[in-house]
Formats: structure tokens, C-alpha cells, sequence
């Protein structure tokens, strides 16, 4: 997987994903592995989003929510966009995208890493609480929110952009290579720029996040008035944060490693780096819906929602009507059973008491009399 670099260059590096593999089983597995992580890791983010929206269009929405909606957004960028370019580059072993991808393609998924990393470290001043969809006090500000997430985005696409200058089609024989070469001149610039480039947007944030939410759980356990709700959502940003710090470790660890001039690592961590990376964002939606209550009540509600349209012969009372989140789903789907038995009588017990309600017994009719006048003596 080596190229040849030219005697005015001190860095050169594939861009795109590793190109010149040997061996046709990294050849077929690689692809394969990438593709079967967008797949999942697409379905679970749109999932999420759905739930979001409806959060919001029904008022119970936050801004904790609106962050983690942004992540779940730049995540599937990232698996839909980033991931079948490294597939691909993966299975041709050459380049074959042209000239305009290969510039872009490793400053667009630094630019979707990097906002993904702020926007995590963003929610430590965002509100938990849940918002009215009529709030226009303190609790919303949805002018911030917005604010906040041009300015990470912003920031993001404007530190990669020597990932982007550097980085061109040469050719190798009868086929092309995507490769970024640091010339000698900005070689200095360059090294400089590479130590402060992962410090500030990864180990950073990285670290802040995860000591926040550390310090919050534990002044939630022990002195919040309602701890168990607090950090429950805590708990699923602290995880979130530690998942993305511990995934994306060997990738910034490869980056940096690489073009500090350091030797090459082997080939194997490099492809495992950039697995773990896709990787990270297939996990988030599978952390939301095992760990965030309220994004498993929305997914409930909208399975239950889509059983009901999609079962024409049932009876519509047969299906329960969800008003909010998925909690509505489960208390009257267990109302209406009570209900149900309650209101369930035998018919033959019933015509019975029927016919032995209000009856009277005629004096002449009566088989015992000396009992009635034996109490009225």
C-alpha cells in the first residue's frame, strides 16, 4: 500500500481510504462490512429523527432533544455519504471517483466527526426539561439552538480545510491514486497545525464532555430532588460521550500518528480505525433506544401507530389511540382489557338473577306460612 513520493514532498498519505491492498478477501470483506454498518446504523438515526419529530410536533420537546436529533442527522451524513466512498475506494483499490471527490470526501467526514464531537459537547448547556410547543420563555430558546448549531458547523468545515488543499489525483501506472502530499515549504505550518487539530477537537471536547456528565451524575444521585429522571438522561449523554471518545480514538490516533511524519502503522489498525468510525455512528441510535425512555416510548407508539394502519380488517377500537408519547400506549391497552372483563357477565347467571330480581311471594302461595306469622307474633 505504499506510493512513491516525490523529493519535494515530507508527507504523503492516501486520502479516501486505503488504496493498493493486497489480497482479495480485505477486498470482498471490507466493502461488505462497511455496507452491512450503514445499512443498520441508517434505519436506527431515521428512526430516531421520526421519534424527535413527533416529539416536537406533539410539544414534548427540549433542547437536549433538538441536539441529539442534530447528531442523529450527522450521523447518517456520515454513513451515507462518507462510508460508500471507503467502500468503494476499498473494493477498486484504485481511485475512480474523480478529482472533485478526492478533495472533498476527507474534509466533508472531518467536518461531520467534528461537529458531531461539539454539538455532544453542547448539550452540557442545554435544558433537560421538556418544552411546550407554545414556549416562549426561558425554558426554549429555539434562536439559540440555531445559533449555536451554524457556529458548530461553521467552525467544523473551516478546520479541515487543509485536508481539503492538499489532497489530488496522481497517477499510479494505468490507474489513479486520491493522495494528500505536504510539500517541504509547508511542511513546518503543516506539523504545527496536526498537534493542535485533534487537540482541539477531539481530546477537548472529548474530555469536557465526559467530566461534565461524570460530575452531573453524581450530583444528580446524591443531592438533585428528582434523581432518577435526571440521570437517566445524564447516564445516556455520559454514554454517547464515552462511545464516540473510545470509537473514534484509533482513527484520530492514525490520523495524527501519520502525518506527524511517525512511521506507518500497521494496515490492519488503520482499517479497523475507520470501521470503529462508521461504526460509532451505527451505535448512537442503538444507545438512544436502549438507554433514553423516551425515545423507546416514541418508537412503541409508532409500531403501534403502524400496526393499526397497516391491519385494514381489524375493527378501529380494536386499536389504541396514542394522544402523546408511547406511555399512553401501554395504560390503555390495559384499561380497555380491564374493562373488558369487568363488563363480561355469563348469560345464563344473568337471565337467572333477572327473573329473581323484585319478586314477591303471594300469601297463598306460600309453602312455609306459620313461619311468617310466628315473626309477626
Amino acid at each position: 500500500m505504499e506510493t512513491d513520493r516525490p523529493a519535494n514532498v515530507s508527507f504523503s498519505d492516501f486520502v479516501g481510504g486505503v488504496q493498493l491492498l493486497r489480497g482479495e478477501d480485505t477486498r470482498t470483506a471490507m466493502p461488505v462490512i462497511l455496507i452491512g454498518i450503514c445499512v443498520s446504523g441508517a434505519v436506527g438515526n431515521l428512526l430516531v429523527l421520526l421519534v424527535f419529530l413527533r416529539d416536537f410536533r406533539n410539544g414534548k420537546g427540549s433542547e437536549v432533544k433538538a441536539l441529539l436529533a442534530s447528531v442523529a442527522s450527522t450521523d447518517l451524513v456520515i454513513l451515507l455519504l462518507c462510508a460508500p466512498v471507503r467502500a468503494i475506494t476499498f473494493y477498486k483499490q484504485t481511485w475512480t471517483l474523480g478529482s472533485f471527490v478526492c478533495s472533498t470526501t476527507d474534509w466533508f467526514q472531518h467536518s461531520c466527526v467534528v461537529a458531531k464531537t461539539l454539538i455532544l459537547a453542547v448539550t452540557t448547556r442545554a435544558k433537560h426539561t421538556l418544552v411546550p410547543s407554545t414556549a416562549a420563555g426561558p425554558l426554549y430558546s429555539p434562536a439559540w439552538i440555531h445559533a449555536v448549531l451554524a457556529f458548530v458547523w461553521i467552525v467544523s468545515m473551516v478546520f479541515p480545510i487543509p485536508q481539503m488543499l492538499f489532497a489530488s489525483v496522481v497517477p499510479h501506472g494505468s490507474d489513479a491514486l486520491c493522495v494528500s502530499q505536504v510539500s517541504e515549504c509547508a511542511s513546518d505550518f503543516m506539523s504545527l497545525f496536526y498537534k493542535i487539530y485533534p487537540t482541539a477537537t477531539f481530546v477537548v471536547p472529548v474530555s469536557f464532555t465526559m467530566a461534565y456528565y461524570t460530575k452531573s451524575l453524581h450530583s444528580a444521585v446524591n443531592h438533585a430532588p428528582s434523581p432518577q429522571q435526571q440521570s437517566k438522561v445524564t447516564l445516556v449523554l455520559l454514554c454517547l460521550s464515552g462511545a464516540l471518545g473510545l470509537m473514534l480514538l484509533p482513527e484520530w490516533g492514525t490520523f495524527t500518528w501519520i502525518r506527524l511524519g511517525y512511521n506507518k502503522p500497521p494496515v490492519g489498525l488503520i482499517l479497523f480505525a475507520q470501521v470503529l468510525l462508521y461504526a460509532c455512528s451505527s451505535l448512537s441510535p442503538v444507545i438512544l433506544v436502549t438507554m433514553y425512555d423516551d425515545v423507546r416510548q416514541g418508537l412503541i407508539s409508532i409500531w403501534f401507530i403502524a400496526t393499526c394502519r397497516g391491519s385494514k380488517q381489524l375493527p378501529s377500537n380494536k386499536c389504541p389511540k396514542t394522544e402523546g408519547n408511547g406511555a399512553e400506549v401501554g395504560t390503555n391497552a390495559v384499561a380497555n382489557a380491564g374493562s373488558a372483563e369487568q363488563e363480561k357477565t355469563f348469560p345464563d347467571v344473568e337471565h337467572f338473577w333477572t327473573g329473581r330480581r323484585n319478586t314477591h311471594v303471594e300469601e297463598e302461595q306460600d309453602p312455609v306460612p306459620w313461619e311468617r306469622e310466628e315473626k309477626m307474633l
